[in-house]
């Protein structure tokens, strides 16, 4: 049972989000939602009051009410964790150095389902451009509660029939889980799923073990967003087989 101890209490009449108690926080435990100060946990407030005398509108004071203890180790991860956010936060904000025209939001129109295609050739069934996670615009019309494709770099290779059996009218987001920075993928994608609300998500991984972490990351980014929308993962064989979309991830460790 949670005891009486001296614990931050925000008064939001008085709060205006200003932001300053957050600087001041060196535990992390206050952040701003909906234009107001919160209390993250109370595991991560210290009780101590650093934070007081930097709110100009003396909305903070410190109160005694029952709380959880003050949990040293839960604050170092939870700095930890800002600390990753922040810096992917950074790198999905930086421009690209060439400022590079080609990652402008395209949609385009693919060939309808049904036109009668050259002998040996394949339609593209491909919506939109960029394709790269990293490179998606959270706001474009073509994600816009769209059924996305969460593509592993190497199954574009290893499935023949790709743009036939997965790109349809849908959206698509490529990435790779062991070569890329995995955490900025968690942050870009919780922005897509906030931004866009997509109706569901398609994991189309390789049967190698490293493409599970495909699978880590949109769990994570689904958390993050909170929201909860149908998530499947098809497994694609080295040989470009499709496997048993039921198979376990951690079968294939």
């Amino acid at each position: 049972m949670p005891e009486n101890r001296k614990i931050i209490q925000i008064d939001e009449d008085l709060c205006d989000g200003c932001g300053q108690c957050i600087i001041a926080c060196a535990e992390g435990a206050l952040q701003i939602v909906d234009n107001k100060a919160k209390l993250i946990a109370d595991v991560y407030c210290d009780g101590l009051g650093a934070c007081l005398g930097d709110c100009p509108q003396g909305a903070l004071k410190i109160i005694d009410r029952p709380a959880e203890a003050f949990d040293e180790e839960a604050v170092e991860e939870l700095l930890a964790r800002q600390k990753m956010e922040a810096l992917a936060q950074e790198k999905i904000s930086m421009p690209l150095a060439c400022g590079c025209p080609g990652s402008a939001d395209v949609s385009l129109q693919p060939a309808a389902e049904n036109a009668e295609a050259p002998a040996g050739v394949a339609r593209s069934r491909l919506g939109h451009w960029p394709v790269k996670l990293q490179l998606l615009n959270p706001q474009a019309p073509y994600l816009k509660g769209a059924d996305l494709v969460l593509l592993a770099d190497c199954a574009a290779c290893a499935l023949p029939d790709l743009h036939q059996r997965f790109l349809g009218g849908k959206a698509v987001a490529m990435a790779c889980p062991k070569l890329d920075d995995a955490e900025a993928h968690v942050a870009k994608l919780a922005q897509v799923l906030e931004g866009a609300r997509p109706r569901s998500i398609k994991l189309v991984i390789m049967e190698v073990p490293c493409c599970k972490g495909l699978d880590w990351i949109a769990a994570q980014a689904l958390e993050r967003a909170g929201i909860s929308i149908p998530l499947e993962t098809v497994v694609i064989g080295k040989d470009g087989k499709v496997l048993d979309a039921q198979i376990p991830l951690a079968a294939l460790a």
